[in-house]
């Protein structure tokens, strides 16, 4: 047995967990798309039910589309918004389902017998593409950058200026280098007695 419970370096927790925080301010370094694809090759072998891929990226670059972006967001979350690096929109594909004969080749009737029905296939987008959210975040701060996930924002007013009806728009995150003054205090969190069970 090893002689502490987690296989990572505590430098490695620290960047994933421990020091990890949503900045509020950012520094003008650039994040560009090699990041960006790193991170998603990276991220995308966090597990989901039947394989299924329903997380949607929406980067956010240009200027104009970055200003449409900050009019749809709660007031609170505009300025850093605006000034980020870089912003993705992260979204639920509900038509997941017509790749998994690709995703899922030993049994590529799970598409029909699974996720025929609309409704289903929501419920199920919503879950796995969150999960696949989660994960996000995390290979976004094994970069070295901080991510900022936000939900303050017109969740209709997004999904009809940048996605569409077979979308649902999930959060908004903010990603660069922290930025000076780029943290509020650390809130507390809730101890392990508080939240494990044993049955």
């Amino acid at each position: 047995m090893s002689a502490h419970p987690l296989a990572l370096t505590a430098a490695a927790q620290d960047l994933l967990f421990r020091e990890a925080r949503t900045a509020n301010s950012f520094t003008a370094e650039q994040v560009t798309d090699e990041q960006v694809r790193a991170v998603y090759d990276l991220v995308k072998y966090g597990p989901t039910a039947f394989n299924q891929s329903p997380l949607r990226i929406t980067l956010v670059r240009s200027p104009e589309a970055r200003a449409r972006l900050v009019d749809h967001m709660a007031e609170g979350n505009r300025a850093k918004t605006a000034a980020a690096p870089l912003v993705a929109i992260l979204s639920a594909d509900n038509e997941f389902q017509e790749e998994l004969p690709q995703l899922l080749p030993h049994y590529p009737q799970a598409r029909d017998h699974h996720f025929a029905e609309r409704p289903v296939r929501e419920e199920s987008a919503l879950l796995n593409a969150t999960l696949q959210a989660a994960y996000f975040i995390v290979g976004v701060r094994a970069a070295g950058l901080a991510a900022g996930p936000m939900t303050g924002m017109d969740f209709d007013g997004i999904r009809k200026e940048f996605l569409d009806d077979d979308h649902t728009p999930l959060m908004v995150v903010t990603i660069g280098r922290p930025g000076e003054n780029a943290w509020f205090p650390r809130s507390p969190r809730l101890a392990y007695d508080q939240v494990v069970t044993t049955v």
